[in-house]
């Protein structure tokens, strides 16, 4: 499962352009939502979602790195930790693989704690489960319901 954000330039374009990126392993997307920045506030919102893709040719690593070359023909520069982007395509889980290496940890950090990544994904996979952390339906409804709130869905629409 990979999670999309983009707070810079257009959004959804960006977005689009990550998910034209892992055609056709693409199995399903969630709707498009606004959050809050997250660390760094004092940012523009990002426009957020999440993709379910399968591809058995591609394993965790594959999946990185389709995931920089998106972000890197978005133009993404990294000058901040956490700070504006035109795309961030986070790996967050890949068939139950751990990882710790520092490059790809998996899951990604973080992840159960980020309603922006949370919400999306319990709308396309509400079973789901989060390696070493269980079911996100679960960890979604631990989560504080004022920053559940600050995930706003949109009318705004990937293909």
């Amino acid at each position: 499962m990979l999670s999309l954000g983009s707070n810079l330039g257009d959004r959804l374009g960006f977005l689009q352009s990550a998910l034209d990126a892992v055609r056709p392993a693409l199995v399903s997307v969630s709707s498009v939502y606004e959050t809050q920045a997250w660390g760094v506030e004092d940012q523009p919102d990002f426009l957020n979602a999440v993709c379910v893709v399968d591809d058995p040719a591609r394993d965790h690593w594959a999946w990185l790195r389709t995931g920089q070359a998106a972000e890197q023909a978005a133009g993404r520069v990294r000058e901040l930790h956490w700070g504006p982007r035109t795309l961030d395509v986070d790996v967050v889980t890949v068939d139950g693989v751990t990882s710790a290496d520092p490059e790809l940890l998996l899951p990604h950090p973080g992840t159960p704690d980020r309603a922006s990544v949370l919400v999306p994904w319990v709308e396309i996979e509400p079973d789901a489960i989060l390696p070493g952390h269980g079911p996100i339906a679960e960890l979604l409804e631990a989560r504080p319901a004022d920053e559940v709130a600050t995930v706003r869905r949109t009318d705004l629409e990937l293909r």
